[in-house]
């Protein structure tokens, strides 16, 4: 991904049934790139869109969950690196660098989502850093799109 976040390339698709307003609950995000164009491509449906994922695991996935009477945002990201611990220490600074940017993204592509529930800006985000190695594996509360992103 890149540092700062462009409008202008950033790609948007609604898939399983899911509008520009509903469902909240079971929302999916996922969130790709393109390193060469610096193009940001993000889909949003029940399901992830597991068929954009590449074998670099280098996407954003998010969903948004209710329970206890409230409703949150899930984020994963994938940190090991083909068995590497070198490659994992890399991964986790470039997800740490950019979550910022994906975070934006999610929030300016969904823009019509977020204006029909404003309530969600204000919902916790939770980020799970998916690990084998428990010095990475770790999740960690993230704020909240109102304020950060």
């Amino acid at each position: 991904m890149l540092n700062s976040f462009n409008p202008n390339k950033l790609y948007v698709e609604f898939r399983d049934g899911v509008t520009q307003k509903e469902p909240v609950n079971n929302r999916k995000y996922t969130l790709t790139h393109s390193d060469q164009t610096g193009e940001l491509f993000l889909t949003i449906g029940l399901n992830y869109a597991y068929d954009k994922i590449s074998y670099l695991r280098d996407e954003v996935l998010a969903e948004w969950r209710v329970g206890k009477g409230y409703a949150f945002l899930y984020v994963y990201v994938y940190i090991d690196g083909f068995m590497d611990p070198a490659i994992s220490i890399r991964r986790e600074a470039i997800f740490r660098r950019e979550l910022p940017l994906a975070l934006q993204a999610i929030k300016y592509g969904d823009k019509i989502f977020f204006d029909t529930h404003p309530e969600l800006l204000y919902a916790p985000i939770w980020i799970n850093f998916s690990s084998e190695n428990s010095k990475y594996n770790r999740v960690e509360k993230w704020g909240n799109m109102n304020i950060n992103y």
